[in-house]
């Protein structure tokens, strides 16, 4: 391995120790660990460190064909101590400011739609309910309207049919009214009757299919 070769290794895995405190204090940030079960935990901090070391050697295979060396795990710690000393205060505050400013823009975004999208939409909604039940309101009206007119103009049509009957009753002898009204009245009685017997079978029925 050339001079060169080494000094882009050192250089790579420093930067790779930077990144992995990083990615670190990122991790820890959007994780929140005491409020995760252990085995969310577990499993995220096998995928993380899988996820580091894929990079760690794909970096390694870009500078130096994928060559391990001592000199390459302390690279890698510099690097992270030289994160920590020099980096991770101003890192630590950048990407909390990110954070909020990416969580404004994101409430900023939810009102917009909720103003442009959401508002006209549901504002559509009520103008359509406001017309269907007007539209169901006037049909309603319009229907009650029309049948008072006809019940109305069926009384009229009926009042000289009426008087000709009570004219035609009138004329029939007592003897055939008398009979007539014995017998509307029978038919009543009958009728009634029929009711009374077809309520108790009912009655009777039920108290069987309870038992």
């Amino acid at each position: 391995m050339s001079l060169t070769t080494q000094f882009y290794t050192m250089l790579a895995m420093v930067g790779v120790g930077s990144w992995i405190g990083a990615a670190l204090d990122t991790y820890g940030r959007f994780l929140k660990r005491p409020l995760r079960a252990r085995w969310v935990v577990f499993i995220n901090d096998f995928m993380f460190w899988v996820v580091q070391g894929l990079i760690l050697f794909y970096l390694l295979l870009l500078v130096n064909e994928g060559e391990l060396r001592i000199y390459i795990f302390l690279a890698v710690l510099c690097g992270y101590a030289a994160y920590q000393s020099l980096l991770k205060k101003t890192y630590l505050r950048v990407l909390e400011r990110l954070i909020q400013t990416s969580l404004s823009l994101y409430r900023l975004i939810l009102k917009i739609g909720h103003i442009m999208i959401v508002k006209p939409i549901v504002g559509i909604i009520h103008m359509l309910i406001v017309i269907l039940l007007g539209t169901l309101h006037f049909l309603w009206r319009l229907l009650k309207w029309a049948f008072q007119f006809l019940y109305s103009f069926v009384k009229i049509l009926l009042v000289p049919i009426r008087f000709l009957l009570n004219i035609l009753w009138n004329m029939i002898p007592h003897t055939v009214r008398n009979f007539i009204i014995r017998n509307v009245r029978r038919l009543a009685g009958i009728s009634n009757k029929i009711k009374n017997i077809t309520s108790k079978i009912k009655s009777w029925w039920l108290r069987i299919k309870k038992k």
